[in-house]
């Protein structure tokens, strides 16, 4: 939600955006705000503005929209882009920095089919039940991501 809320708002300081993180239902407190902006590696830059805002790590997904929305409905479009089997393996290919998230969800739906993941920024490896059925785990997966 901060990469979503930074990317689609000018944001200045920290304060700013709790209030913005509050109005979409999260409560942190300013410490781990702090962590994990450290942790998204966020850095300030001055706006077109002139003013000094937050702006995420050089990558094309995380650059300012032009076109502003409620960061609730950028949650809704999936970061997800593919997926492909071979075997007792799959592979999900998706946007640039969603593959970690949809891997935790993947991981935490616990579906039997599948033994667990692995992901990088843009691709995620399903390892797969012995004798699983790909139709089983297209329809289990299909709960989490628009597959």
């Amino acid at each position: 939600m901060i990469r979503i809320i930074i990317s689609s708002q000018e944001i200045c300081n920290q304060e700013e955006l709790l209030r913005a993180l509050a109005k979409e239902g999260f409560k942190l407190t300013q410490a781990t705000l702090s962590r994990d902006l450290k942790q998204l590696k966020v850095a300030k830059a001055c706006s077109y503005a002139g003013k000094s805002v937050y702006v995420l790590p050089n990558n094309a997904m995380y650059r300012r929209v032009k076109e502003t929305r409620p960061p609730r409905e950028m949650m809704v479009y999936s970061g997800f882009v593919s997926m492909r089997f071979s075997g007792n393996l799959g592979v999900i290919k998706t946007r640039p920095g969603y593959a970690g998230s949809i891997a935790y969800d993947i991981d935490n739906s616990e579906i039997p089919q599948i033994i667990g993941t692995i992901a990088g920024d843009d691709t995620i490896l399903i390892i797969l039940e012995e004798g699983s059925l790909r139709d089983d785990v297209i329809s289990a997966l299909s709960e989490i991501i628009p597959v």
